[in-house]
Formats: structure tokens, C-alpha cells, sequence
């Protein structure tokens, strides 16, 4: 059979599968188990959508590509997963074309900034890099040569921020730009991304925080957007000091892992009195471009004992009231895991962000779209760090952060991979279900999709059988199931063959595969009851959604 009629023939046949509704009763699958009872009229604790603040893409001047489908991507997930911030590297770098000769030039900062007011996402500003003739030195970073080497007298810098702060409230107003956020840098721990010193960083970050606060005191600036948390003293001095990396091969989680520069640069802030009003760092749950390239993987709850580190780092400075923004997240920081674009990373998503409710105001997922440059491989899922492929191709992950975003903002219960909610304005019921394999006690591995293959097999399916009580009467929930044949373009992509090219009617027929969870509708009784009775195969996640 010719392989393109072939993958039309798979996908339509799936899809068509995936959408047909059924009625479902409440009547549990296991009447001989008693039901976990979960009281609906109980009163719930406040919470926020700290998952959906903020995400991350490529570089600004990605943006402005002709054709790039960017924007329109961007505005999908915005749609669906609720994104209020997106934060991108290097605006300031030469192909935005800010300063040169002494001129400052905002016209493609501005059409970026503008396209994405437009999807209704605010910018979460990294002030990053250097413009050529501002630089320091002649150290690059990325292919695209990003300048990383700080001058020895940071006035041009200082100028230049406040030029572009001005700009914006100019342009923007205050009452816009004053629900921004300005952060310095990006992993200036890493030699690759700061040619500099330790105190050179919090010097540059003084003349940044002033010079923003120069503008309007309502304008909020914080740092220092440091790479990842360990867990020896390598980053303890001016310079990373690879000698000192100690990771231990059996449990790493045995060592104490913190934040790297968190309270150094805390208690420089405090002895310069200078302003903070979030600290930021990137807590990724792998230790994978900072352990010579060996790579740890580290325990299922890394994030949260990451987060909570944190916490108390925070509370006990000088700035207590500062937000906490990890403003990069995900399974790993590489570009080529294969676990990105797999089922075990969408219920890990969950597990992280649920557990860690109350710890954090944003954590920000790596990227939106492969459609940056760094996510960008040879075929159609090459392990970016993404929600959607090239293509814009909703991965599992992307339903992760599709689901966590229906949930209420009243959290009713949140244990053994079941969480409960109520929306405060509407009084309806969303819960979230999940199956993570309790035999394995770590984050899901990086690597190739052999690893992916293996991680599949772990775990057995476990029965949820639970009881939602006092609910709204005859009330109408659909049911929507994230699984390995279901909302999973890349089991689509395999049972069609793995074709390496893809032409348009096939791409759109692979989004909606994408898009295509398992659907059910359940109805409570007239007595306000709602009994859930499922069996969940490992990684496999559950919404259910009242609906009215």
C-alpha cells in the first residue's frame, strides 16, 4: 500500500475512534471496593495557576521570520493552555538591531512585543545579550553568536535599559508595562552564556535594577535567572569550578541540592539596597549540561524539594514578599530528548506541578513550540523541548498544561495522583487523575527513544475508585483520557510508519490526532453523586470536567 494513503487511512481512523462520546453512568467498576468519599461543599484553599504564568520559546528574532508560524502557535496554546506570559532570549542581541553607533533602535522590539500583546501574552522580559559594541569581549554563545562578555564599566548598559524601559512605557503606558517583568540575564552561572565573574553579574544586575527603577518604581526587575540546582559547591566560588562537581551515581538525592547564586545574591542585594521583586533560576529536575555531560536523574520529587528550598531561602532574606519565578522547566534543558515528545513526560508535568501547588508564582515551561531554533531536529519529533513539534503537533505535554489549566482555583483534595478542584466564581468541579508508575522513584530519563520504550513498560494499571459528593445535581462532566493511543502524536506517528516528510493534508490530519484524547460524558444522580470507577495503564492522565 502506498505509504501516504496508508497514514491518511491510520490517522482518519483513529481520530475518527478517539471522538465518538459515550454515556457513561456513575456506577463504580469495583462496587465490592468502598470508594475514597470526597466532599464537593467542603471549604477549599485558594490557589494559583503558577503552571500556565509563564512559558519560554526560542529567540526574539525568531519572531520575525517571514512565514514563521510563531505567532499562530503561540496564540494555540495561549487558547488552550492559558499561557499570561512568554519569556524569549536575546533581545538585545545584533539581529534586533537595538544600538549601534550610540542610536538605539526599537522598531523590532516593538514588533515583537506587539505580536505577542496581540495573542493576548504578556512579555516576560530577559534583558539578554550584549549588543556588539557594548560588549566586553569577544566570547559568543549559540551558533548565532550571542555576545557574553561583559563590559569592564556597565554605564552603556545602564543607558541602554533605561532607554528601552522609557520606550516602552512610552509606547505601552505605565498601566501595561507595569504588569511586565524584567529580568537580568540568562544562566549567567554558565560559562557558555556569561564570559564573566560571580560579582561581575551582580554588579551589572545593580546598574539594570537602578536603572529600571529609574524609569518608574512601579516597573518590576529580578535575577538571577541561574542555570539549574546541584548538589556540591562547583558554582560556590567567582567561577565554576568543575573540579568540585560530586554527584553521586546511586542517590543523588542523598546529597543536598540548592539553588545556585540564590543566596549570595540575595544578600548582595541587601547590602547595596537594591530593589527585588522576584527572584528567578531554572530547577530542572536532571543535571544533564552541568555534570561534564554524564547527566543525573534525580528523584520524582526533585521540583518540589527544589521549590521548597527556595521557599525558605526567600522567606528568610531581606525580601520576603519577592514572587519566585522558575523561568525554565521540564523534564530535562536538552534539545534532543526524546522523552519530550513522549506520554511519560505529560504525567511527570502533572505530578511536578500539582505537588508543588503554594511553593512557586510561575514555573515556566521550557518552550511553547519547536518552531525555535533550538527545537528544531531532522524529523517531525526530534525531542525539543516543546509543546507542539515544527508543525505545530500538540505532544502529550501539551495536554498536560491543557489540563492543568482547567482546573479550578479551589483546591479541594490533592493525593495519590487524584486532585480536585472548584472554580470560585462558577462553583463547578474539575479533578485531575493520574497514573505514575510507582516503580520508578525518579524523573522520567532523558535520552533516545529506546529509553522512552523502556520507561513505557514500567508500572502496572491501578484502579481510582472514588466518590465526589454534594456536587450539583444531574450535572453533566466529560471525561477526557491522555493515553498511549489517544492524544499521542507520536504512537499515530509509528503506527503509521514514521514517514520522514509529511504533506499538508497529513500534517492537519496529525494535529488533530494530537488533539484527539479519549472522551466520555458522565452524569451524577439526582442526589448530587458522582462515582468514579476507572483502571488508568501507567501514564496515563484523566480530566474530568463539569461541564453543566
Amino acid at each position: 500500500m502506498e505509504r501516504r494513503y496508508f497514514l491518511k487511512q491510520a490517522f482518519v481512523s483513529a481520530v475518527g475512534s478517539a471522538l465518538i462520546p459515550g454515556i457513561v453512568t456513575g456506577r463504580s467498576l469495583w462496587e465490592e471496593q468502598p470508594p475514597l468519599l470526597i466532599d464537593t461543599k467542603i471549604q477549599g484553599r485558594t490557589f494559583s495557576h503558577f503552571w500556565s504564568k509563564c512559558v519560554g520559546a526560542g529567540r526574539a528574532g525568531e519572531v520575525l521570520r517571514t512565514g514563521s508560524p510563531w505567532l499562530e502557535q503561540l496564540q494555540f496554546a495561549k487558547k488552550h493552555c492559558g499561557f499570561e506570559y512568554c519569556r524569549l532570549h536575546g533581545i538585545f542581541h545584533d539581529d534586533m538591531s537595538v544600538y549601534q553607533g550610540g542610536v538605539y533602535n526599537w522598531l523590532r522590539v516593538d514588533d515583537v512585543i506587539s505580536r505577542m500583546l496581540k495573542a493576548g501574552v504578556k512579555p516576560f522580559v530577559e534583558l539578554s545579550f550584549f549588543p556588539k559594541e557594548m560588549a566586553g569581549g569577544s566570547a559568543t554563545a549559540y551558533w548565532w553568536k550571542a555576545n557574553v562578555s561583559p563590559p569592564a564599566d556597565f554605564s552603556k548598559w545602564a543607558q541602554l535599559v533605561t532607554n528601552f524601559a522609557k520606550h516602552c512605557v512610552e509606547k505601552y503606558g505605565i498601566s501595561e508595562v507595569s504588569t511586565w517583568y524584567f529580568e537580568v540575564w540568562n544562566e549567567p552561572n554558565v560559562s557558555a552564556t556569561w564570559a564573566g565573574r560571580k560579582s561581575q553579574y551582580f554588579a551589572m544586575y545593580k546598574a539594570t535594577a537602578q536603572a529600571i527603577k529609574g524609569v518608574s518604581s512601579q516597573l518590576r526587575v529580578g535575577g538571577p535567572a541561574t542555570g539549574n540546582f546541584v548538589g556540591d559547591g562547583r558554582f560556590d566560588g567567582e567561577l565554576e569550578d568543575r573540579s568540585r562537581i560530586s554527584i553521586s551515581p546511586v542517590d543523588p538525592d542523598a546529597q543536598q541540592w540548592k539553588g545556585v547564586w540564590i543566596t549570595d545574591f540575595l544578600e548582595y542585594c541587601k547590602k547595596e539596597q537594591l530593589p527585588v521583586d522576584f527572584v528567578s533560576t531554572h530547577p530542572y529536575p536532571t543535571d544533564l549540561p552541568f555534570n561534564n555531560g554524564k547527566g543525573t536523574v534525580r528523584g520524582i520529587d526533585a521540583t518540589q524539594k527544589d521549590l521548597q528550598w527556595l521557599r525558605a531561602v526567600v522567606d528568610k532574606s531581606a525580601y520576603p514578599k519577592a514572587e519566585i519565578h522558575l523561568t525554565e522547566w521540564g523534564t530535562s534543558s536538552c534539545g534532543r530528548d526524546a522523552m519530550h515528545d513522549a506520554l511519560p513526560a505529560a504525567a511527570y508535568i502533572v505530578k511536578a506541578n500539582v505537588d508543588s501547588i503554594g511553593l512557586a508564582d510561575g514555573l515556566s515551561y521550557g518552550a511553547f513550540s519547536d518552531c525555535g531554533e533550538e527545537g528544531t531536529g531532522g524529523q517531525q519529533f526530534s525531542g525539543g523541548c516543546g509543546l507542539l513539534n515544527y508543525q505545530g503537533i500538540p505532544k502529550p505535554s501539551f495536554h498536560a498544561y491543557r489540563m492543568l489549566n482547567a482546573l479550578g482555583d479551589e483546591l479541594l483534595y490533592n493525593k495519590d495522583g487524584i486532585i480536585v478542584t472548584r472554580h470560585k466564581a462558577t462553583q463547578k468541579i474539575t479533578a485531575l487523575v493520574y497514573n505514575y508508575p510507582a516503580a520508578l522513584k525518579t524523573v522520567p530519563p532523558f535520552g533516545t527513544m529506546t529509553v522512552v520504550e523502556d520507561a513505557l513498560k514500567l508500572g502496572e494499571p491501578r484502579d481510582f475508585n472514588f466518590k465526589l459528593i454534594n456536587i450539583n445535581k444531574d450535572a453533566r462532566f466529560n471525561v477526557e483520557i491522555l493515553d498511549r493511543e489517544n492524544g499521542n502524536a507520536l504512537h499515530a506517528m509509528k503506527q503509521a510508519g514514521e514517514p520522514e516528510t509529511l504533506n499538508a493534508e497529513q500534517v492537519k490530519l496529525l494535529q488533530q490526532m494530537g488533539m484527539a484524547v479519549r472522551e466520555e460524558q458522565v452524569l451524577s444522580s439526582s442526589a448530587g453523586v458522582l462515582l468514579i470507577g476507572k483502571v488508568l495503564q501507567p501514564w496515563d492522565v484523566m480530566l474530568i470536567d463539569e461541564t453543566h
